[in-house]
């Protein structure tokens, strides 16, 4: 047996109502379940899981993401298409939350931080019938290059997991 997908992810962080808004805003993540000043339990729309997130409050001046000691180095969140990435960009800018972008050959990537500084992924992925094409471009993390990715997949092709399809 082998692992198909992230079922849900849990951290801890600073400052649990403004961790809940940020993923709110920027992901469109839904509050399931709420233990004020403790706990959050949030979901995609339309997910099947109990949740996808939660979020543990370990109180101000505390560190989740101290470099060098073991912990959570990312998470990859997964949209359906370009114009998902696109707008998730948008509102991770917006938030100031954008750190940077990447093109994996096999997905194209933003980088972000939420409000306790946890780094976190989301990313499209391409078509697993462009896989080799793509891997044969060269280095395996090249600068994302939007217009080339837009050229070749348009806004709304619908790939991966994000989309109902294992591949």
């Amino acid at each position: 047996m082998a692992v198909r997908r992230l079922n849900h992810a849990v951290l801890y962080v600073n400052g649990l109502d403004r961790e809940v808004d940020f993923y709110a805003r920027t992901l469109g993540l839904e509050v399931r379940a709420l233990i004020p000043g403790k706990a959050a339990f949030l979901r995609a729309p339309g997910s099947a899981n109990d949740h996808d997130l939660g979020l543990f409050d370990i109180g101000a001046g505390q560190a989740p993401d101290r470099p060098g000691h073991p912990g959570l180095y990312h998470l990859a969140w997964e949209v359906g298409t370009l114009t998902d990435l696109i707008e998730t960009r948008a509102r991770l800018a917006e938030a100031g939350a954008l750190v940077g972008e990447s093109d994996h050959r096999v997905s194209k990537s933003l980088y972000a931080k939420d409000p306790s500084g946890i780094e976190f992924e989301v990313m499209w992925r391409v078509p697993a019938e462009d896989w080799d094409a793509e891997l044969a471009k060269g280095t395996l993390t090249a600068p994302l290059d939007w217009d080339a990715a837009l050229a070749r997949w348009g806004r709304d092709k619908v790939t991966g997991a994000a989309a109902g399809s294992p591949t």
